[in-house]
C-alpha cells in the first residue's frame, strides 16, 4: 500500500509542482476570471495526466507489477488514479463551461477584454483553428468517459458489463488527448510540464491502441482444456482442472491468472489454488458462486472444453527472508495457501535440500509456518482435505468456525502463534477483515512491512 500511496501522489503533485513551473494560481490582477483561466489549464494537466497513467497500468506493464507488488496493487493504483482523474475532469468542465453558463444566468459579469496580441507562428494559428472541435470532443468524451468511472466503481454492475464497456474509456481518452493537445497553453509545449504531457499522452494512447486491439495480455495467454470440473455443493465452490500446453512458463504459489470461456463473457481473475509441476502441466481453480456468472459456471462447464488462460500475475509469493510466517486464508481467500503447501509438501517429499534460493529455508524445516483458514462453517471433507494438505507440507492448520466461534482477531491470533513478533504475516481473503487484522496486528507492534495483503479486487 504504501507504494500505491507514493504513485499516487508522486503523479499528482509531480505534475502540480511542474505546471506551477510554467504558471501560478496567483495571477495578477488576480479576480474568478483570471484564476479560472489558469485553474483551467491546471486541473486539465492533472486530468489527462491521471488518466494517461491509467491507461498505461491498464496495459499490465511487468515493471509496474514489480514496483507495486503485484497487479492488485496496480490495479488499485488505477482506481486512485480514477477518482482523482475523475475529480480534476468535474472541476475542469465546471471552470470551463460552468463560468459560461453563470456568466449567462446573469451571476457573473466578465470583465472586458484588451487587445489579444497577434499571432504569426503558423503552428499556433493550426492549433487556435481546432480550438472549436476540440471543445466538442473534449465535451461529448468528458460525459461519456465519467459516466464509464462511476458504472465502474458501482460493485452492484455486473463485471461481463463492466468489463465490455471499460474498454470505451481508451476511445474517451484519445479524443480527450487531442482536447488537451490542442486546449493546453501553446507556451507549455516549450517547459517542462509540455514535455512531460507529451511523453504521458503518447505512452497512454499506445496503451489505449493496445486495449482497443485486444492486445493486452496478449504474450501471457494460452488455450487450454478443461480436464475436471466438480462443484462443492457445500461450499459453493468450483474446482476445476485446466491443461495447459507448454506456451505457460508456469507460475509460483500465490500467483493468480485471467481464465475465459467465452468471449462474450470476458476473463475473470482466479487465484491458482495448486503448485506448477513441469510434467503434468495442469492448474487448479476454485472459483466461489459469488456473481451471476460464477453462480451458473458449474451448471455449463464440462470436461473437454476450452479455455483462454492469461498470467502468471501477482507478487503473493511468500518471498521474504522471515524465519516464521503466519498465514490467514478467508473463505476462498485459502487458495494462495493452498498452492504453497502442495509446493511445500513436493519439496519435503523430494528430500531436496537445496531447493531453489527462496525455498532452501522450506525443504530444510526451518521456517516455522501456522496457517488460520476461516469460514463461517466449514466444510468437513475439504477441512479434511487441507489437514491431510498441511501435515505433508509441514505446516501447522488452524480452522477457525466463524459463525460458532467468532471473528478472528489479531488478539486470539497472538494467542495462537506466539512467535507473530518475528513473523510475516500473509492475508488473503474480503479486503475489509485484513485491513481490521492489519490494524490491530500493527498496533500490537507488528511493523506494517511484514503485514501481506493480496488487494484482490479487480474494479
Amino acid at each position: 500500500m504504501k507504494n500505491i500511496r507514493i504513485a499516487l501522489w508522486a503523479v499528482l503533485l509531480g505534475l502540480t509542482g511542474l505546471w506551477l513551473l510554467a504558471d501560478t494560481l496567483w495571477p495578477q490582477p488576480f479576480h474568478y476570471f483570471t484564476f479560472r483561466s489558469v485553474a483551467v489549464q491546471w486541473t486539465g494537466v492533472l486530468a489527462i495526466g491521471a488518466m494517461s497513467v491509467i491507461l498505461v497500468l491498464a496495459a499490465r506493464p511487468a515493471w509496474a507489477e514489480r514496483w507495486l507488488d503485484g497487479l492488485d496493487k496496480s490495479y488499485r493504483l488505477h482506481k486512485w488514479l480514477g477518482i482523482a482523474a475523475l475529480a480534476a475532469s468535474v472541476a475542469h468542465w465546471w471552470l470551463a463551461l460552468g463560468t459560461k453558463w453563470m456568466v449567462g444566468w446573469g451571476w457573473l459579469v466578465r470583465p472586458e477584454r484588451g487587445p489579444r496580441p497577434k499571432v504569426t507562428d503558423p503552428v499556433q494559428l493550426w492549433f487556435n483553428s481546432q480550438k472549436g472541435l476540440a471543445d466538442t470532443l473534449g465535451e461529448w468524451a468528458f460525459y461519456g468517459g465519467a459516466a464509464l468511472i462511476v458504472l465502474a466503481l458501482i460493485k452492484r454492475f455486473p463485471y461481463r458489463w463492466f468489463a465490455k464497456t471499460h474498454t470505451l474509456l481508451a476511445v474517451a481518452y484519445l479524443a480527450l488527448v487531442y482536447h488537451s493537445v490542442i486546449r493546453t497553453r501553446f507556451a507549455y509545449w516549450a517547459q517542462p510540464v509540455g514535455w512531460v504531457e507529451a511523453a504521458l499522452m503518447l505512452a497512454g494512447s499506445v496503451a489505449a491502441l493496445m486495449v482497443l486491439a485486444g492486445r493486452v495480455g496478449a504474450k501471457r495467454r494460452v488455450q487450454a482444456t478443461v480436464q475436471a470440473a466438480d462443484w462443492l455443493a457445500p461450499m459453493q465452490t468450483l474446482r476445476m482442472r485446466l491443461a495447459v500446453p507448454p506456451g505457460w512458463a508456469g507460475h509460483a504459489p500465490g500467483q493468480f491468472a485471467f481464465v475465459s470461456f467465452s468471449r462474450a463473457e470476458g476473463a475473470h481473475p482466479y487465484t491458482i489454488a495448486s503448485a506448477w509441476d513441469g510434467q503434468r502441466r495442469e492448474i487448479t481453480f476454485l472459483v466461489k458462486a459469488l456473481g451471476d456468472y460464477t453462480s451458473r459456471l458449474h451448471e455449463w462447464l464440462r470436461p473437454g472444453q476450452r479455455a483462454t488462460l492469461e498470467g502468471p500475475y501477482g507478487c503473493f509469493t511468500f518471498e521474504d527472508g522471515a524465519s516464521a510466517q503466519i498465514w490467514v486464508g478467508a473463505g476462498i481467500g485459502i487458495t494462495p495457501f493452498m498452492a504453497r503447501m502442495e509446493h511445500l509438501a513436493r519439496l519435503r517429499n523430494a528430500g531436496d535440500a537445496a531447493g531453489s534460493a527462496g525455498d532452501a529455508g522450506d525443504a530444510k524445516g526451518e521456517q516455522n509456518i501456522r496457517l488460520f483458514y476461516c469460514a463461517q462453517q466449514p466444510d468437513a471433507a475439504f477441512t479434511g482435505e487441507l489437514q491431510a494438505l498441511a501435515a505433508r507440507a509441514g505446516v501447522t492448520l488452524h480452522v477457525i468456525a466463524s459463525q460458532s466461534e467468532g471473528r478472528l482477531t489479531a488478539q486470539r491470533l497472538r494467542e495462537r502463534a506466539p512467535e507473530w513478533a518475528t513473523a510475516s504475516v500473509w492475508f488473503c481473503g474480503p479486503t475489509a477483515f485484513g485491513q481490521a487484522l492489519q490494524r490491530e496486528l500493527t498496533a500490537a507492534g507488528l511493523p506494517a512491512g511484514r503485514f501481506h495483503q493480496e488487494l484482490f479486487e479487480m474494479r
